[in-house]
């Protein structure tokens, strides 16, 4: 099997999963107790605090552990907005863009029936947001505005430094959604009052996250659930040592190794867009005009071309269409259409990641296959 799916999900790297055996029978003692075991768990906790901070360029402290980026943006938006509108604010805009993921998309309209205002913002031909835009939008007073730093489909980067000053400008608060683009390429939360991140895109375990929340000037959120009020009263539960360890090591990792990965991610994903272009000089590269993740090929095949047939005749190599799938139909990608393709078209793209693992000769296998089963289900031009 050749892995072409890095932006679903990332292999947990072997010296991650190795930091986190041991938590898991060895010191198994709850973090938030107060005898040895627990002290020794709250140590390591707080030192994988830590590391994700380095990575980030933040304090440890601003750092809410989160079961994952879903639960992170349903806590920064629908914590911050509420927080609001306890306190008596009365401003209703809530602001985010139609690329988003999902969880942020239901999280903004979910604040509907609370009496907030959901305003979702189009995007050019490469996904990107127009800031006139933003900034139209914004003359109505906001409470937040939530923009991702890199699309899950497309790799498409945001001007997050640039938009996010804008939302400031105008007193709003701004989250961004960064599980895609931490640990792939720097990082800057300068501008930032909400970020959030997951282990599981940059080589940790699934079911771990964070959330990061300034502290100056302080952002508030309301919890969603109640407890014991661990994670700086913010998020209740008891810390899952084992993942937090591996979420820590995952970005460590990303640390060392970023410029590398860089690099070679870049190159062997240039390398699979020359190939398959090169053959299929009809196919088109999505999001291709703007600055893109390193790993990140969203492709559009020849007309006639169902992406769901080429995964059906390429079992060997591990894609996926960017449809959202269910037993009785395909739904188009809503991200590609936001950016202007029509359903049709939409339904012939792929979405090829390349991660730390893939090899050249993956990439030159791929593409073989690729090209072999594109001139197979082209229909005959006689």
């Amino acid at each position: 099997m050749i892995y072409l799916d890095y932006f679903s999900t990332t292999p947990c790297d072997p010296a991650v999963v190795d930091a986190m055996l041991p938590w898991f029978a060895e010191d198994y003692g709850n973090p938030h107790s107060v005898h040895g075991p627990g002290q020794k768990a709250a140590q390591a906790v707080e030192q994988s605090r830590q590391n994700v901070a380095d990575l980030l360029g933040v304090e440890a402290r601003e750092l809410v552990f989160t079961s994952g980026a879903t639960e992170a943006n349903n806590l920064a938006i629908k914590g911050a907005v509420r927080h609001f509108g306890r306190m008596g604010d009365e401003r209703r805009r809530v602001i985010t863009v139609a690329t988003e993921h999902k969880c942020v998309l239901e999280s903004v309209r979910d604040l509907e029936a609370e009496g907030f205002e959901p305003v979702v913002l189009g995007v050019d031909s490469q996904g990107q947001v127009d800031a006139e835009a933003l900034q139209n939008a914004l003359k109505v007073p906001t409470l937040l505005v939530s923009i991702m730093a890199a699309n899950n489909e497309t790799g498409v980067l945001q001007d997050i430094p640039a938009l996010s000053r804008i939302v400031r400008g105008a007193g709003a608060l701004f989250h961004t959604d960064m599980a895609q683009m931490a640990g792939k390429l720097p990082v800057s939360l300068a501008d930032v009052d909400l970020a959030s991140f997951s282990a599981h895109k940059m080589y940790g375990p699934k079911g771990i996250g964070a959330l990061y929340v300034r502290r100056r000037p302080r952002v508030r959120l309301q919890p969603l659930f109640s407890g014991g009020g661990q994670e700086r009263a913010f998020r209740s539960g008891t810390l899952p040592t084992p993942l937090v360890v591996g979420l820590g090591k995952a970005a460590e990792l990303a640390a060392q190794r970023l410029e590398a990965d860089i690099q070679q991610i870049s190159a062997l994903r240039d390398d699979l867009w020359s190939q398959i272009k090169t053959a299929l000089p009809d196919c088109e590269l999505n999001g291709g005009e703007a600055s893109r993740l390193p790993g990140a090929l969203n492709i559009c095949l020849p007309d006639g071309v169902r992406a769901a047939d080429i995964l059906e005749r390429v079992p060997d190599v591990a894609m996926s269409t960017g449809s959202a799938c269910s037993a009785a139909e395909i739904t188009p990608s809503y991200v590609l259409t936001a950016m202007g393709l029509s359903a049709e078209k939409a339904s012939r793209c792929l979405r090829l990641s390349v991660g730390r693992s893939t090899s050249k000769p993956g990439i030159d296998r791929a593409a073989a296959l690729l090209i072999e089963a594109v001139r197979t289900c082209q229909p005959s031009r006689d």
